[in-house]
């Protein structure tokens, strides 16, 4: 888990946003307006060569047959569910 990710939790579910924190490749599960989205959060304060997915993160991305954001703030997340939702 990177340090970011349990603010940024706290944040998304503050603002009303269903939350569950995942394992095994990605980190969170968010609903919003009936919709669902899927975020690997990395650490905007790790050098850009620490931010890199993981074998376990890029196995799950490949196979995976819907969408993943990779982000590193909230802002990032609301902008991406903004742009699809309102």
């Amino acid at each position: 888990m990177d340090a970011n990710q349990k603010s940024i939790v706290r944040a998304l579910r503050t603002i009303g946003m269903s939350v569950l924190p995942l394992v095994d490749g990605v980190d969170i599960l968010v609903g919003f307006r009936k919709m669902n989205f899927i975020f690997e959060i990395k650490d905007p304060a790790k050098p850009p060569s620490r931010r890199v997915l993981t074998p376990n993160e890029e196995k799950f991305h490949r196979g995976w047959g819907g969408q993943i954001h990779t982000v590193t703030t909230v802002a990032e997340i609301i902008r991406i569910i903004h742009e699809r939702v309102i």
